[in-house]
């Protein structure tokens, strides 16, 4: 077992779009779709609560964890290990909305969650393979982020409103300058803003630093659209309605 959680790894190495990439990404679809029906049809105020703690408890709990073992390996520092990334803050603040159902925090975790945790999880940013320590909190970590993105969509019937794009934009390049700032006091890469990441990603045809920042901007604003755009079919198609009654 304790091979499972050693950092330098001699076992093999994730592949993407491998058998347990695929079957992560299936138990995750599954949980999600399972969780979603049982809101539309046997949600109850107790065990919702439940659920909701329960969720914004584990997101904090895998976050330890993955503190404590880069502790153990020796590979903590300023520079990597905070969860500063859009990701990691979107564990953080959906935690907090989790419990407090805050509306402000829901879209910055709507778009930066399923925006950042969905492209994570399809190009997972990890070289350790099943069933290595590693490779599971990946899965549960990002997994976690979509669950409480969309269990919060169809728990507190919440939304993003077509402002809410522009406001998590600017709140988002806030969140850059300040970002950029801890990078260089502490040589860190949080947000991939000074070098792109390690292993491969969208991010390599997107042309050298600075440039692909700029390419990124317009990226994030396009998959902020794309994750508000069901809820612009839906008014969409409710308007139609009305016209025709």
């Amino acid at each position: 077992m304790q091979k499972y959680f050693l950092f330098d790894y001699p076992y093999g190495v994730f592949k993407i779009f491998s058998t347990s990439h695929f079957m992560g990404l299936l138990v995750i679809a599954l949980i999600n779709v399972v969780l979603i029906y049982w809101l539309k049809n046997h949600k109850d105020e107790h065990r919702d609560k439940i659920i909701r703690y329960t969720l914004a408890v584990m997101l904090i709990l895998q976050e330890l964890s993955l503190n404590l073992w880069r502790f153990s390996c020796g590979q903590w520092r300023m520079g990597t290990s905070l969860p500063l990334h859009l990701c990691g803050a979107a564990i953080v603040l959906g935690a907090v909305m989790l419990i407090n159902k805050n509306y402000r925090l829901y879209e910055l975790v709507y778009f930066w969650g399923l925006g950042g945790a969905i492209q994570a999880l399809l190009q997972p940013d990890i070289f350790y393979p099943f069933p290595h320590y590693r490779f599971l909190q990946f899965f549960v970590s990002h997994g976690l982020i979509v669950t409480s993105s969309l269990y919060s969509t169809f728990s507190f019937n919440y939304r993003p409103q077509f402002k809410s794009i522009f406001r998590v934009f600017l709140i988002t390049n806030i969140y850059m300058v300040f970002i950029a700032g801890f990078n260089y006091l502490f040589d860190g890469n949080y947000l991939f803003i000074c070098h792109k990441p390690e292993t491969a990603s969208l991010i390599d045809f997107f042309g050298p630093w600075p440039w692909y920042v700029l390419v990124l901007e317009v990226v994030g604003l396009v998959s902020f659209i794309i994750y508000y755009s069901p809820f612009a079919v839906k008014d969409g198609v409710v308007r139609i309605r009305r016209h025709r009654k």
